[in-house]
């Protein structure tokens, strides 16, 4: 097995380390994060940084980069309060992508990209219309990680759109019917596909796959 210490990783060039390690954490969900900004420009950002943070309340974080880098849907966030984040399918990956180009503050993401703009009634966030699994976000707190300068964004969930089918009777939510894909690195793209579900884990009892 191969040993690569820290100085060897400080050597790399920037683009090869960047990929290396946005890699080794592994495969991470990848959602469209919809905001509009205080005159009701919509914008839409990728996103693979979002995390599940609690069911009760529900909360959802996810990292934002520093403001020189991705500026535009913090500031929208901080302007109204709420955003959206939006399942990407492999049917519309590439369009999804290409919102990760550093457009200028301004243009509409979704028009940019070719991707349809949904309003909810009493929502202000936009949604992805091609999107089969979304759901509209308040935020909570925004919390500076001063070690290199991005933000841990803290919502709750308000309102969620699903397929009915994708919901399972016991409330597992099984995307993978709904078509929604993992992500690796900054551009890597991957179909997700069940294994394997289990009981709930208690010490001294063997667990067992649900049927």
């Amino acid at each position: 097995m191969q040993h690569i210490s820290l100085d060897i990783i400080k050597s790399w060039e920037r683009f090869y380390r960047a990929n290396f390690i946005n890699c080794l954490t592994g495969f991470k969900s990848v959602s469209l994060i919809g905001t509009v900004n205080s005159s009701g420009q919509p914008n839409l950002a990728v996103f693979s940084s979002i995390v599940h943070l609690g069911s009760d309340p529900a909360l959802v974080g996810y990292i934002n980069r520093p403001r020189a880098a991705a500026p535009d849907t913090l500031a929208n966030i901080e302007s109204t309060g709420f955003y959206s984040i939006n399942h990407i399918q492999e049917s519309f990956v590439q369009k999804a992508h290409q919102t990760s180009a550093k457009y200028e503050s301004g243009v509409n993401e979704f028009e940019a990209t070719g991707l349809t703009t949904e309003f909810k009634p009493g929502i202000i966030a936009p949604f992805v219309a091609e999107s089969n699994v979304k759901y509209a976000m308040k935020l909570l707190e925004i919390v500076p990680i001063t070690h290199n300068n991005t933000f841990l964004v803290i919502g709750s969930i308000t309102d969620i759109f699903i397929d009915e089918t994708v919901l399972k009777p016991d409330g597992f939510l099984a995307i993978e019917e709904a078509g929604s894909i993992a992500s690796l690195g900054g551009d890597g793209y991957y179909n997700a596909q069940l294994i394997s579900r289990f009981q709930y884990a208690k010490p001294g009892k063997e667990v067992k796959p649900i049927e």
